[in-house]
């Protein structure tokens, strides 16, 4: 009888083992093939997030000493980023919560503007309507920023893997103007990722 109930949980034990790992395996496979279609429904409810949340926008103003008039409003777009070397041309909004990420590319509330010489932080989902190519970037390649305000030309001098946790990668500083930009790591990466891939690049004058 003890052999017979024995043999019994060891056989139940295997059989949920094995329909763990077919249910883990189908995941998976259900993932892989229809990730295409998942990034683009996620982009196009993003984009009908965007266009219910259409703000205005205040106008805003670059002065002669390099300061920013009429700020935009947290959570409102006031610029886009151009990478043509991995086809990115995104909105950009000012503020850095999860909502503002769904939308476009975060703006870092705690870091200069284009324009006004010091560092700039924005940061997006690598998802691949977003910042999945960063590994194909070079050196040498360029970002433009385009805001109401006037046109801003980068050029990428350093990429960094990071962690979450290393800010001094990020620092902010007002004696020279760099933008710096980063997404989680790896970039197909499921769930939370605890890694950073930053981008490095220099106001061209």
């Amino acid at each position: 009888m003890r052999k017979y109930i024995g043999k019994t949980i060891k056989a139940t034990i295997v059989s949920i083992i094995v329909a763990l790992i077919i249910t883990i395996i189908m995941v998976i496979g259900v993932y892989l093939f229809f990730r295409a279609q998942i990034d683009e429904t996620i982009s196009l409810i993003n984009k009908v997030s965007i266009d219910l949340e259409n703000k205005q926008v205040k106008e805003a103003i670059l002065n002669s000493e390099n300061e920013i008039r009429n700020y935009p409003e947290y959570g409102t777009k006031y610029a886009t980023i151009q990478i043509p070397k991995i086809d990115v041309d995104l909105p950009v909004y000012f503020g850095d919560t999860l909502e503002v990420l769904k939308k476009g590319v975060g703006h870092s509330s705690g870091s200069y503007f284009p324009g006004e010489g010091g560092s700039i932080i924005y940061m997006g989902h690598n998802s691949s309507k977003m910042f999945r190519r960063f590994s194909e970037l070079q050196i040498g390649n360029e970002i433009t920023v385009k805001t109401n305000y006037g046109e801003y030309h980068y050029k990428i001098y350093d990429m960094q893997l990071i962690k979450e946790t290393q800010v001094e990668k990020l620092p902010i500083q007002e004696e020279k103007e760099i933008l710096m930009v980063y997404t989680c790591y790896p970039f197909n990466n499921i769930g939370y990722a605890t890694q950073r891939y930053v981008i490095y690049a220099e106001l061209q004058k």
